[in-house]
């Protein structure tokens, strides 16, 4: 394996172009069967008279929960856990902390309080390491121990994963119920999805401003490949389907506080 200083100096200087090569390709196969399996999910914990609406919930709220768990969990598993021993200062050898801060891009400063190693996924041969690597080609905070990303990844894996699980289940649930039961189940459900929604857009905007404020000096828009595939396309889904969940919530909440008025019952 190449020595990812190395590697992330050149890249930062040439930028790199779209190869499709084996672990290209393993990588993106594996972003993309999340998807077919959470269909696959969703046929099977929802019965054929579940409405088109719920369907799609369904499916996504699991593509949603494999994507949070798998992908960005090993993201934080190879921040933590994967890395490259760097060589004690000398004098003629620079502290270690300061190597490739002078690049410009590709490295963070000291993680966990260890100035000694290099933390992240460019640092591990493991499978779901080659799709941070082949992801980091776009934007190279993700194939290294980036502060602000991993923040928001905590969040997203333990908080957001799990939620997303849990509205599945609420649906799942919801056309299991006694109908004079299924009104808690959709409370919960809308309340939740709402949050998770709501986290997700605020996430996604986190995870971009402080680069764009910075100038964008992580990010590589030189291929059409890692600006519309990688950059645009991967990180737009979750904008416009929490926009469409916070739409359908609304729509919900709002048609149960007119059943509610209708009924007399106006007093919180």
């Amino acid at each position: 394996m190449p020595d990812p200083v190395t590697l992330a100096s050149s890249s930062a200087a040439n930028p790199s172009s779209f190869v499709a090569d084996a672990p290209t390709l393993f990588a993106i196969g594996l972003a993309l069967s999340l998807l077919p399996t959470a269909q696959f999910l969703t046929r099977t914990i929802l019965p054929r008279t579940a409405s088109p609406t719920y369907k799609y919930l369904s499916i996504w709220f699991l593509y949603d929960a494999l994507t949070h768990f798998l992908l960005e969990g090993s993201f934080l598993y190879h921040c933590f856990f994967s890395y490259k021993s760097l060589p004690a200062k000398t004098p003629d050898f620079p502290h270690p902390a300061s190597i490739g801060l002078e690049v410009g891009r590709g490295f963070s400063g000291p993680f966990l309080n260890d100035a000694t190693r290099r933390y992240g996924a460019w640092y591990s041969d493991q499978p779901l390491a080659k799709l941070w690597q082949e992801y980091a080609k776009a934007d190279s905070r993700w194939g290294t121990a980036d502060l602000t990303v991993i923040s928001l990844e905590l969040l997203t894996v333990f908080l957001a994963g799990p939620c997303a699980t849990y509205c599945a289940y609420l649906i799942q649930k919801f056309h299991k119920q006694p109908s004079a039961m299924s009104g808690r189940v959709q409370a919960r459900l809308w309340f939740l999805a709402t949050m998770l929604s709501t986290g997700e857009l605020y996430g996604g905007f986190m995870t971009f401003a402080p680069e764009w404020l910075s100038g964008s000096t992580c990010l590589d828009t030189s291929d059409p490949v890692f600006l519309w595939g990688y950059l645009v396309f991967a990180n737009m889904i979750w904008v416009f389907v929490p926009l469409w969940v916070l739409w359908v919530a609304s729509s919900e909440i709002s048609r149960a506080f007119e059943g509610r008025n209708l009924g007399g019952k106006k007093k919180l």
